[in-house]
């Protein structure tokens, strides 16, 4: 299994759960340059790639339009040529915020869009890309690292997102039971809640505020529906 954004929050955590991983750094395997990325399949000649790299400042891609297609549309698409060359399973790692999110409880068969910002475009332009290959899963899920990283949480967004502690073993466990999905796409969360309230599980002392507040569109509910995830573990766990 070749692992990309191996350094990233998510990458750290699935090398740590998962030890087989091969890792390529940055320096070795740069998804937004086709050369590299031909050059680490033929060294390591994957079964399986899991797309982990983004990027995912969701303020900054709105000024940095370029470098945010760049990874995680133009990077995507090179991952994925190459998977189709070497016929490897892809597993593609996106975001709740490729809704619109103005009903939440999104299931996997729901339509995703119209997108609220830059971030949330080019994370559902990757998956249609993604969705090219004949073996594929895209894993849409949302975390944030422990404890809350911000003075201030909003009350009037909600969310299924959680903390990476508990999101990264569930992702793992994707990962290792691939070939028992039988499904293209699967949504990896927990219950629904306000992004305030997830706040206050880790900082008690959190300022409420308003995603009106915020400097880019937020969605205000992008909770995701995840039965089709917990019958599969109830399934495993028989």
């Amino acid at each position: 299994m070749l692992l990309t954004g191996g350094t990233g929050r998510l990458g750290q955590e699935l090398q740590r759960l998962l030890p087989g991983l091969i890792a390529p750094t940055r320096e070795e395997m740069d998804i937004t340059q086709p050369e590299a990325v031909d050059a680490a399949f033929r060294r390591y000649r994957p079964e399986v790639v899991v797309h982990a790299a983004a990027y995912t400042k969701v303020d900054r891609a709105e000024v940095e339009r370029e470098l945010c297609w760049r990874v995680n549309v133009v990077g995507t698409r090179h991952l994925v040529r190459a998977s189709q060359r070497w016929g490897a399973f892809f597993i593609h790692i996106s975001t709740d915020y490729v809704f619109e999110g103005t009903q939440g409880m999104y299931a996997e068969e729901d339509t995703p869009g119209p997108v609220r910002n830059y971030y949330a475009l080019t994370k559902l332009v990757a998956e249609e890309a993604v969705r090219a290959l004949p073996a594929h899963l895209v894993i849409r899920t949302s975390f944030r690292t422990r404890p809350w990283p911000y003075p201030v949480a909003f009350t009037d967004m909600y969310t299924s997102q959680d903390y990476l502690d508990l999101i990264a073993p569930e992702i793992a466990l994707a990962v290792q039971r691939y070939r028992d999905i039988p499904y293209d796409t699967l949504h990896i969360a927990t219950e629904r809640k306000s992004v305030y309230e997830l706040a206050r599980q880790s900082r008690p002392d959190v300022r409420p505020a308003s995603r009106r507040e915020a400097p880019i569109a937020l969605p205000e509910d992008v909770s995701l529906d995840t039965r089709r995830w917990q019958e599969l573990k109830r399934r495993w766990l028989k």
